[in-house]
């Protein structure tokens, strides 16, 4: 079974910088993309950025790139999500998610079917 657990979340202020990692078991990384999502209270959840376990290329959303970087080690079967010079707005319960897809393909945004638990991000004013 695919299995997804998040860490890394917590408070820091804004301006400050954390880094989430997503630890998967069950699959193979090779055929499988892995996606960052978030969602505040009272919002929609957000897609931000995907890895594709293949190859490494990545995607990302408007609001986050500049800030936010996605990369994968495939040997640890982990995905991080560095994020930096956080804002109050970037508070969020924050998901990573894996998505069955062709090798080297393009990784998306979108229609994934296995979920982590998610890690809450809170960034003071």
């Amino acid at each position: 079974d695919v299995q997804l657990v998040e860490s890394g979340g917590g408070l820091v202020q804004a301006g400050g910088s954390l880094r989430l990692s997503c630890a998967a078991s069950g699959f193979s990384f090779d055929d499988y993309a892995i996606g960052w999502f978030r969602q505040a209270p009272g919002k929609a959840r957000e897609g931000l950025s995907c890895i594709t376990g293949s190859d490494g290329s990545t995607e990302y959303v408007d609001s986050v790139k500049g800030r936010f970087t996605i990369s994968s080690d495939n040997a640890k079967n982990t995905v991080y999500l560095q994020m930096n010079s956080l804002k109050p707005e970037d508070t969020a319960v924050y998901y990573c998610a894996a998505d069955l897809i062709p090798r080297y393909a393009t990784c998306r945004l979108y229609e994934y079917d296995d979920w982590g638990q998610g890690t809450q991000v809170t960034v003071s004013s």
